[in-house]
C-alpha cells in the first residue's frame, strides 16, 4: 500500500507542519506546490518505476531524474524548489527500494538537491527493525525476487514485507491475502477496508498501521475528517466499535446478540452477512498484524511521521533507539544460552519418544493449569498520540487473564466442537469468496514452516515446538484441543518465551526490547520472527473462531 501522510503540508520547521519556509539548522528553500505541473509530472515518472517492462523502468527512471533536475533549476542559481512529498518519495526509494539502480539514482537525486540548497529529509532509523540490527538483516539473507514482487504490485516495500521476507514462502502468501482484503472486488468499498482497519490498528496503539492505513484510506478517496476522530465516521462504520473492543482483546466474549444487532432486519444501520464477514477478517487481521509490529520492534517508515527528520544529524549526541536492551557480560550470555540450546533439543526428543499416555482428565486438567498460569507482563507504555487515541472508544478496554477453574471463567471453547477446518473455513469461503482458501493457505505454511535447524543444529524437527506455541496462544484464548497434552507447553516454552509470546498475542503494544531479546538468546533472528510468525497466526484463527462460531449460531 502506498503511503502518502505528508500530503496537504508543504514544509516542515522542528518537527512542526508548517506552511511556507524552513527554518531552523537546515538551510532555507520553498517547497513546491503538490499541484504544480512539474510534480504531477514526477508522480507520473514514479508510478511508472512500478513497471514490470525493463525498458519502461528505464525509461521513467530518466524522466523522473529529469524532471527533478528541472524543478532544482541547476541553470538557475537559488531557484531549487521540490515539494515534501517528492523528497519523501525519494528518501523512501533511497532506503527500501529492492532495485538497485532504483534506490541509487533516488539517493544520487537527494544529493544533488541538497548541494543546491533544499533541505531534504533524513530517515531516523537505520534498518526495519529496532529489535533486528540492520546488518543482521542483510546477514540472513531476505529474498530479494519477493522484494521486487512486492514493489512492482505495490509500488513500495515497507518495513512488515522486509522482515517477513526472512520467510519468502510466508510472505508470499500473506501479500495474496491482503492484498484481497484490501484491493480486490468485495462487499466493502475500498476507503471502508482501510478506516476498518484504523480502527482496529488503534486499539493496540499502533501507529505504524494507524499511518499506513489511514494513506491507504485517503488514496482510496476517503473523507480526510473521518480521521480525526470516530465521531465524523458514518454510524454504520462506528456500529463496529463494540465487535472491534471483542475482537481485538477478549473474542470468546463475542455471542449471537453481537451478530444480531449488526444484521438482523430492523437493525439500523443494518449489515449484510457479506459485509459484515469481510469487517470482521479486515478487524482481526489488523489487531493480529499489530502483534507481528511490535513484536519485531519495527521502525516507522522513513516517509510516515516518527520516521524522518529535516534536521541534521549531531555527531555529539547521536539517538539511541528507546528500543534498544542493556547487554549484560555478553560472553556469559553465549555460553547461557548455548546451554539453553541443548536442554530444549533434549526435551524434544523426549517428548517425541514419549509413550505415556494420560487421562482425559488430567489432560484437561493441564490444560486450565496453562490458562490460568499467572504469566506478568511489561510495564505499560506511556499514552498513545493523539493520532491513535481520538480513533479508539474505551481505551481501558483490555486482555484479561483467565480466572483459575471454578472462579468465573469464560467456557473453554473445545477444538472439537468448533474448528477452522470443519466449520470455519466453508463459512467464509461461502461469504467472501477465496477468502476461506487464503487465509487456510496462510495457516497452512506457517504452521508447516520449518528450515529442519535450530540455533546451531541442523537436521532438526522442530514439530513439537511449533506445535506447542501454536496451542499455547488458543490456551490464552480459551481454546482446548482435546488430543493435546499441554504439559509439552511446560516443557518446551521457558518463562522468558512465554513472557514474550503472551505479550505479544494479548498486549503487543507492551512489548519491549528487552522482553525480544531475553528468549531463545542463541537463536537466530530469522527463527525468532518464525516464533512471532506462529503468534500472529494463531492469534488470529482464535479471533475468527469465535466471530465465525457466533455467525453460525444466527445463521442456525
Amino acid at each position: 500500500m502506498a503511503s502518502n501522510p505528508a500530503a496537504g503540508f508543504t514544509c516542515q520547521a522542528n518537527g512542526q507542519n508548517t506552511p511556507g519556509r524552513v527554518s531552523g539548522s537546515g538551510p532555507s528553500c520553498l517547497y513546491q506546490s503538490e499541484s504544480d505541473p512539474d510534480v504531477v509530472a514526477i508522480v507520473k515518472s514514479l508510478d511508472r518505476l512500478c513497471s514490470r517492462d525493463e525498458e519502461e523502468r528505464a525509461s521513467a527512471l530518466e524522466e523522473l531524474s529529469q524532471g527533478i533536475l528541472e524543478c532544482l533549476g541547476l541553470d538557475r542559481p537559488g531557484s531549487a524548489r521540490l515539494s515534501k512529498q517528492t523528497l519523501l518519495h525519494l528518501l523512501r526509494l533511497s532506503r527500501s527500494c529492492p532495485l538497485q539502480e532504483v534506490r541509487g539514482r533516488a539517493t544520487e537525486l537527494l544529493r544533488t538537491a541538497q548541494e543546491q540548497g533544499v533541505a531534504v529529509p533524513r530517515a531516523l532509523a537505520s534498518g526495519p527493525s529496532a529489535f533486528i540490527p540492520a546488518k543482521q538483516m542483510l546477514k540472513e539473507e531476505s529474498d530479494q525476487d519477493i522484494l521486487i514482487e512486492s514493489f512492482l504490485s505495490l509500488g513500495r516495500v515497507d518495513h512488515i514485507a522486509m522482515v517477513m521476507a526472512l520467510h519468502p514462502a510466508y510472505l508470499s502468501c500473506f501479500l495474496r491475502t491482503q492484498h484481497a482484503l484490501l484491493e480486490l472486488d468485495g462487499p466493502l468499498p475500498r476507503h471502508w477496508r482501510h478506516y476498518i482497519a484504523v480502527m482496529a490498528a488503534a486499539r493496540h496503539h499502533c501507529p505504524y498501521l494507524v499511518q499506513q492505513h489511514s494513506a491507504g484510506f485517503l488514496q482510496a478517496g476517503g473523507e480526510e475528517s473521518w480521521l480525526s476522530g470516530l465521531e465524523h465516521a458514518p454510524t454504520k462504520l462506528r456500529s463496529l466499535q463494540t465487535l472491534n473492543k471483542l475482537l481485538a482483546h477478549r473474542p470468546w466474549l463475542i455471542t449471537l446478540q453481537h451478530i444480531q444487532e449488526l444484521v438482523c432486519p430492523g437493525a439500523e444501520p443494518r449489515w449484510s452477512l457479506a459485509e459484515l464477514i469481510h469487517a470482521v477478517v479486515l478487524m482481526a487481521h489488523a489487531h493480529s498484524l499489530c502483534s507481528f509490529v511490535w513484536g519485531c520492534g519495527l521502525n516507522p517508515e522513513p516517509d510516515h511521521i516518527g520516521g524522518y527528520t529535516f534536521q541534521p544529524p549531531s555527531p555529539s549526541h547521536l539517538p539511541r533507539s528507546p528500543h534498544s536492551p542493556a547487554h549484560e557480560d555478553g560472553r556469559q550470555e553465549l555460553v547461557d544460552g548455548a546451554m539453553e540450546v541443548e536442554v530444549l533439543m533434549k526435551r524434544m526428543v523426549e517428548l517425541q519418544q514419549q509413550e505415556e499416555e494420560c487421562t482425559q482428565e488430567e489432560m484437561v486438567t493441564r490444560f486450565e493449569r496453562e490458562r490460568s498460569e499467572s504469566i506478568p507482563t511489561a510495564v505499560v507504555r506511556g499514552a498513545p498520540p493523539d493520532l491513535v487515541l481520538h480513533l479508539v472508544e474505551e481505551p481501558e478496554f483490555r486482555y484479561e487473564d483467565f480466572a483459575p477453574r471454578g472462579e468465573q471463567a469464560p467456557p473453554t471453547m473445545r477444538a472439537q466442537d468448533y474448528s477452522w477446518e470443519d466449520h470455519g473455513f466453508s463459512l467464509v469461503n461461502r461469504l467472501l469468496p477465496d477468502m476461506g482458501q487464503l487465509l487456510d493457505e496462510k495457516f497452512q505454511v506457517v504452521s508447516n514452516l520449518t528450515y529442519h535447524r535450530m540455533a546451531m543444529h541442523e537436521g532438526v524437527d522442530t514439530h513439537t515446538l511449533r506445535k506447542a506455541l501454536w496451542n499455547y496462544i488458543h490456551c490464552l484464548y480459551g481454546i482446548r484441543y482435546d488430543d493435546y497434552d499441554y504439559g509439552s507447553v511446560n516443557v518446551l516454552l521457558e518463562r522468558t518465551l512465554k513472557v514474550f509470546v503472551k505479550t505479544m498475542a494479548c498486549h503487543p503494544e507492551q512489548t519491549t526490547a528487552r522482553i525480544y531479546h531475553a528468549f531463545w538468546r542463541h537463536f537466530r533472528h530469522s527463527e525468532k520472527v518464525h516464533a512471532n510468525l506462529i503468534v500472529m497466526e494463531a492469534r488470529l484463527q482464535a479471533a475468527l473462531l469465535y466471530t465465525l462460531r457466533a455467525i453460525t449460531h444466527y445463521m442456525r
